[in-house]
């Protein structure tokens, strides 16, 4: 089964809910409150997705995180990566990853395809779409 984690999914909820506070820094204790969270856990997120450029961090009695960018200008492939790390669907979309049948394998290079389409996808919706219900249209899904 295909699955974001769950550490991934609550990233997304901290994500949306800063971009539904834009201008403003909060803390993490005031995250974890709102959201419901485990504070550990949401410190933890909030570090990654500020190692990975997606937040920034303010130090001092007032500190506390913000978005680094416009929430329209951060993708949920973004947020998922900081997470997750590389989307690779199959050990052989890893860059440094070999399997034992690389040689002959004759659907390696539709899986790689796949994989970049996925992520492509993934790059479309933004941290501000996920502020709200998504309407998709029918080229948002490919059909």
């Amino acid at each position: 089964m295909l699955r974001i984690s769950k550490l991934t999914d609550y990233a997304t909820l901290i994500m949306s809910h800063l971009a539904m506070h834009t201008g403003g820094v909060e803390s993490a204790a005031t995250i974890a409150e709102a959201l419901h969270l485990g504070l550990p856990t949401v410190s933890k997120l909030l570090k990654l997705l500020a190692e990975a450029n997606l937040l920034i961090s303010m130090r001092g009695s007032d500190g506390g995180y913000r978005l680094a960018r416009s929430p329209a200008h951060i993708t949920l492939a973004e947020v998922i990566i900081a997470i997750e790390g590389e989307v690779a669907l199959t050990l052989c979309c890893e860059s440094d990853k070999l399997c034992a049948l690389t040689m002959t394998c004759t659907i390696q290079e539709n899986w790689k395809r796949i994989n970049q389409l996925m992520l492509g996808f993934l790059a479309r919706f933004t941290v501000k779409d996920m502020t709200s219900p998504l309407q998709l249209k029918s080229e948002d899904y490919g059909k």
